[in-house]
């Protein structure tokens, strides 16, 4: 039986996924498959997700809480980057489609609860709904893109242009480390 709890929790989960802007190129049947391989996960206030550096292992929404997001630069003067996040926002995102380390660290402002959706959950959206995984991997490639397009354009207002095209087209022709 149904329970009114489990009823709440399923429009909960329901509405964070149906106002990500994540997922806003998916039909309402697209986004219900796609939930239904979210996982739920409670945090406590200063716990962290996961640490700058870690393997990308998935992506996740915000039910209820707030997240901050934590980069430490480690470059010549250590400076901390944060930013806030909260419901209905997503983060992790790029580490589904890529083998990406973790760009930054996530630590829970509050009490949290996130859904979670991890490449073995993006293995088996494959291999029911090819279409879904194709369109989700096409999002992922956008916002890689447009991270792309504002570090080039970044890049070439602090090193000038020679110097941005130069890491620009070494990125593309020759081989690199994936530390």
């Amino acid at each position: 039986m149904f329970s009114f709890d489990k009823f709440n929790s399923f429009k909960k989960q329901s509405e964070i996924v149906f106002k990500s802007r994540f997922l806003n190129n998916f039909s309402p049947m697209e986004r219900y498959e796609f939930l239904q391989l979210c996982h739920r996960r409670n945090y406590k206030e200063n716990e962290f997700i996961y640490y700058q550096g870690d393997p990308g292992t998935g992506m996740y929404f915000i039910e209820e809480g707030k997240v901050q997001l934590i980069a430490e630069t480690g470059y010549d003067e250590q400076e901390t980057i944060t930013l806030n996040l909260d419901s209905p926002q997503s983060f992790g995102a790029l580490s589904i489609g890529y083998e990406l380390r973790r760009a930054s660290s996530a630590k829970c402002l509050t009490d949290c609860t996130l859904l979670g959706f991890f490449k073995p959950d993006f293995e088996t959206l494959r291999n029911r709904h090819p279409q879904i995984a194709v369109k989700f991997l096409e999002t992922l490639s956008m916002i890689a893109m447009q991270q792309l397009e504002r570090t080039r354009k970044a890049l070439v207002d602090a090193r000038g242009a020679r110097s941005a095209f130069d890491i620009y087209f070494k990125t593309y022709y020759e081989e690199t480390d994936s530390e």
